[in-house]
């Protein structure tokens, strides 16, 4: 169920402490990559710090990382029985997100952290997450249209939702390649609640990793997240040659990810795993398989699935063209997220189809991710395998690759 609103979280953690300084990340794409950096920057400086990111990729406490490492299924069983143990005494009724959310502070104040990199789960104003007391940096990252029944059918009622997350007197650092309308909403905003804005440069990061396969959007977030850390540690070690090797050894699964499948399909080439589900991340995945793809000439090879609800007609019309293969599936239950659901295979190939997609070079695997994986590398050949359409969709491909 999602109801968004403060009133049942701020009840929950009443009891929980917030004992560590919170960098809190809003956004519709890049804020997920933008945590992880900033949690890797933090631990490779010597300095505790605890992550909470949505949604899980494989267990559902592997969304609660410390010091880098996911917390252990007992640690995050024992919080969440007491949380739930809570709910349940003083009758709060909270949503699961709020449970999960309330979660993951209790194991922050139990680890004793110094900082938390927090994800926002959907929006900010109203999000649990934003029941965080101590803020020490916001960030708003890359805005698009995405979740409009919930945020707004604008750019701009979607970016005073996200602004929702700054403080008085509390530093935010905003992505300067957001829409001009999305800048100026987010701008009143900072103005009206006293919080001063920060645009990072990504003219010197750029320069540092020029050759290392980054892509601009990665640039973006990768600047983002050092000005976040600047700003929250002014003590700690800023520089590139600091930096960079952490930057170049971390790994977001699910985000331009090549996989290794052999496992599941015999198929002895990487795919490309990709978590892409709005048109704004749709265009950067197109873009990147058109400039590493495509430019070898000859059709892709697609593993297709989506939440229902979602734009498909405006993210397909993006990334395919008519002599690409495409198989479409149903990904798998998502632990402690029922409301979510999976979207017809067979009408992702309806959308396929009018994109110029014949049947012929269409499969509909229904609920078998694992025979949609191998339909599409047994036509694909010697040509590229690209899965996407889901963060939930690349869960369900990790898991199986973790059982094989």
């Amino acid at each position: 169920m999602i109801d968004l609103g403060l009133a049942r979280i701020s009840r929950l953690l009443q009891h929980t402490p917030q004992t560590w300084k919170a960098i809190h990340v809003a956004g519709t794409n890049g804020k997920g990559s933008i945590c992880a950096l900033l949690s890797a920057m933090l631990t490779a400086s010597g300095v505790s710090c605890a992550r909470f990111t949505s949604p899980h990729l494989i267990d559902r406490w592997d969304c609660i990382t410390v010091n880098e490492q996911p917390v252990s299924e007992a640690v995050f069983r024992h919080a969440e029985d007491l949380v739930k143990q809570r709910d349940h005494d003083e009758r709060i009724g909270a949503t699961e997100f709020e449970l999960l959310a309330a979660t993951a502070f209790e194991i922050f104040h139990r680890q004793r952290v110094d900082f938390g990199v927090v994800e926002v789960g959907l929006g900010g104003k109203l999000d649990a997450t934003n029941a965080m007391a101590d803020k020490s940096v916001t960030v708003i990252a890359k805005i698009g249209l995405d979740h409009q029944s919930f945020l707004g059918n604008t750019l701009e009622e979607i970016a005073l939702q996200k602004a929702g997350i700054m403080r008085a007197g509390v530093p935010c650092v905003v992505d300067g390649s957001n829409h001009p309308s999305v800048l100026k909403a987010v701008e009143a905003h900072a103005k009206a609640v006293g919080a001063e804005l920060h645009y990072p440069s990504t003219a010197s990061l750029a320069e540092a990793f020029s050759g290392e396969g980054y892509e601009p959007h990665q640039i973006q977030n990768l600047a983002c997240a050092h000005l976040a850390f600047r700003l929250a540690c002014p003590d700690a070690d800023h520089s590139m040659g600091h930096l960079l090797p952490i930057v170049k050894q971390l790994q977001w699964p699910g985000r331009l990810q090549r996989l290794d499948i052999q496992k599941i399909t015999g198929r002895q080439q990487e795919a490309l795993l990709d978590g892409a589900h709005n048109t704004q991340s749709a265009e950067v995945l197109a873009a990147y398989v058109q400039k590493h793809f495509r430019s070898e000439g000859g059709p892709v090879a697609w593993v297709l699935a989506a939440s229902q609800g979602k734009d498909m007609d405006s993210i397909l019309s993006l990334v395919l063209q008519p002599d690409d293969l495409v198989a479409t599936v149903r990904f798998g239950p998502v632990d402690g997220m029922p409301w979510v659901r999976a979207a017809d295979p067979a009408e992702l190939l309806q959308v396929a189809a009018r994109q110029g997609i014949k049947a012929t070079r269409s499969h509909n695997a229904g609920d078998d991710v694992k025979a949609a994986l191998k339909w599409a590398s047994e036509n694909a050949g010697d040509r590229h395998v690209v899965i996407a359409g889901s963060l939930y969709l690349v869960s369900s491909v990790l898991r199986l690759l973790r059982e094989s």
